[in-house]
């Protein structure tokens, strides 16, 4: 969310994606060299260095800076390279091999997120490439090369495409004769994992999450000592257990060398089959979220009282950071909200809630500043945010990390938040289009950790680039597709219909890009819960309880003559 209009924060300059005759050509170039691999003998070795991404970019150059490595997604290891087009640079990642002249090379990577390419130039004889439209999922791109005569180095090679999202690569292959390079020392058996944690639970399901170890390129899940399921990256359900049952589960670590000792065990419980599936609250079945500002930036300056009754869930925005990592305070900007005193706040969050609306802390925004990436900072954020809602009397808090979240503390945190606070605790998350397009992302693991406490994830449609669909479709903002495809991608990967709702600025001012008019948020609303009002994408079903929509923000809505919640509040109400 954003404090100043007149400000907006790119993160970086998308470009509309050439999806005509530049990529086509591209496309068909890979296709032409898909079908010259090989298989490698028994005595070809990889002769890519730091090929996992394990020692950073050791070995490596990327373009322009557009290059780094990850803990999350990976897909061996604990390393994955990530690398993001911006402007002009497609995030091209280099690294110059020695290679046998005349020889046959298979060259590989795992990849996922935008498009991805893969490729080799300066082989002497004919250079290949291979490439992905984008994947939520990891894949395999994989091509060969043969060498010239008196070839003895050959440059590979990953990028990504302009104005589309970031890239992820993991375990390089260049696999044929030693060149004289030598290769990455052989594989020895993994450490053992720490952290095991139990995350979200259902009638018949543990999901758990742990910590990375360096070499591992797998994972095995026990349940009660026996073999449950297996991994690549740092977390797994365990589904197919009884309700209302304790098990103990442990985790491995695996690779070529071996297998590690098992960790220590934990043990989750799964919940009773006559649980309600979600927390108590008095969020109705559909719901309007509507951001408050405590500050003055150009948007009606409004008291709580003012914000119109088609608004169900109220976020204040936004809770300060403190000295303490993780810890946050809110100060009411009484000055400059003309005189709001912090006693008439408080009246009137107690007076929306006395009308049957829920008012909630948002913690982040453009210039929000919390880290909550350790034990210490999920108890401080935890403990602090409680003190607001007993201070304050809010129904909840709001999490908008706009610079970065940590899947495994932020659910310790909200997990501690939640046993506090009790069932009726609201908990909202506006991730960015970007943080919801896999599941492996933080953000979305996040809110599939705490599915059973989530109240509903209001993704920003807005101040994005072009993203890609359910469908595998690249959609650009501003459209119904955008919004459904994207919507999609939530409601097909593991969260509630009734924990998504559409995020979208209430008028042109509210965001730099991407407002679209009151009646296109509505024929998404349509399209989604009735099938009806679609644009070119059409869900495969229909979602009745998706839960509705979000806006930034009340103030912007005020100053357009309240348009957006006067069009879009009873539709969302009138939603089957």
């Amino acid at each position: 969310m954003e404090r100043s209009a007149g400000s907006i924060r790119h993160r970086r300059r998308r470009v509309r994606p050439l999806l005509g005759g530049a990529v086509a050509g591209v496309a068909a170039a890979a296709l032409a060299v898909t079908g010259l691999v090989g298989t490698a003998q028994a005595a070809d070795v990889n002769v890519a260095k730091n090929a996992g991404f394990e020692s950073g970019l050791a070995n490596w150059t990327c373009s322009g800076g557009s290059g780094t490595t990850v803990s999350s997604p990976v897909h061996g290891g604990t390393s994955a390279l990530k690398a993001t087009p911006a402007g002009h640079d497609n995030a091209r990642c280099t690294q110059t091999v020695a290679v046998k002249p005349g020889s046959t090379y298979t060259l590989s990577s795992w990849v996922q997120g935008g498009y991805a390419y893969l490729g080799a130039s300066g082989t002497g004889t004919t250079d290949v490439s291979t490439w992905s439209p984008g994947s939520s999922s990891w894949t395999q791109l994989r091509t060969s090369f043969t060498t010239g005569p008196s070839t003895t180095s050959v440059t590979v090679y990953t990028h990504g495409w302009y104005g589309q999202a970031a890239y992820v690569a993991d375990d390089v292959q260049v696999t044929g004769p030693d060149g004289g390079g030598g290769t990455d020392p052989e594989p020895t058996i993994p450490g053992t994992p720490a952290g095991l944690a139990v995350g979200a639970t259902t009638t018949s399901s543990v999901t758990l999450n742990w910590n990375g170890v360096s070499g591992a390129t797998g994972y095995t899940v026990y349940r009660n000592g026996a073999k449950a399921t297996t991994a690549t990256g740092t977390s797994a359900t365990v589904t197919g257990l009884a309700a209302d049952t304790a098990y103990q589960f442990a985790v491995s670590a695996t690779n070529s060398a071996g297998e590690s000792v098992k960790s220590a065990t934990v043990s989750g419980r799964t919940a009773k089959a006559t649980d309600p599936g979600g927390p108590v609250t008095s969020v109705p079945k559909h719901a309007v979220t509507g951001y408050w500002q405590n500050f003055d930036n150009g948007a009606a300056v409004q008291k709580l009282s003012d914000v119109p009754a088609h608004y169900d869930i109220i976020a204040v925005s936004f809770a300060d950071a403190t000295a303490t990592p993780g810890a946050v305070t809110f100060n009411l900007d009484s000055a400059g909200l003309g005189g709001y005193t912090v006693d008439r706040f408080k009246a009137d969050i107690k007076a929306k809630q006395a009308a049957g609306k829920n008012v909630i802390i948002s913690v982040g925004g453009e210039k929000g500043s919390v880290a909550v990436n350790n034990d210490a900072s999920a108890t401080a954020f935890a403990d602090s945010v409680y003190a607001l809602i007993q201070e304050y009397g809010f129904n909840g808090v709001d999490i908008d990390l706009e610079n970065g979240l940590n899947s495994t503390y932020m659910t310790k945190a909200l997990r501690s938040l939640s046993s506090k606070a009790g069932s009726g605790l609201v908990i909202t998350m506006a991730p960015q289009t970007i943080d919801m397009q896999s599941t492996s992302g933080e953000y979305f693991k996040t809110a599939l950790n705490i599915k059973d406490i989530l109240t509903v994830v209001n993704m920003q449609y807005y101040n994005s680039g072009s993203m890609l669909g359910c469908d595998g479709k690249v959609y650009s903002q501003g459209s119904v597709d955008f919004l459904t495809a994207l919507a999609c991608i939530q409601l097909e990967g593991g969260l509630a219909p009734s924990q998504v709702g559409l995020g979208v600025p209430a008028s042109t001012r509210g965001a730099g890009s991407g407002y679209v008019a009151p009646s296109v948020v509505n024929a998404a609303l349509d399209c989604l819960t009735k099938g009806t009002n679609c644009g070119s994408f059409k869900p495969s079903r229909t979602y009745p309880d998706l839960r509705g929509a979000m806006t930034w923000s009340t103030n912007w809505d005020a100053t357009a003559g309240n348009a957006w919640s006067n069009a879009v509040g009873p539709h969302v109400h009138g939603l089957p």
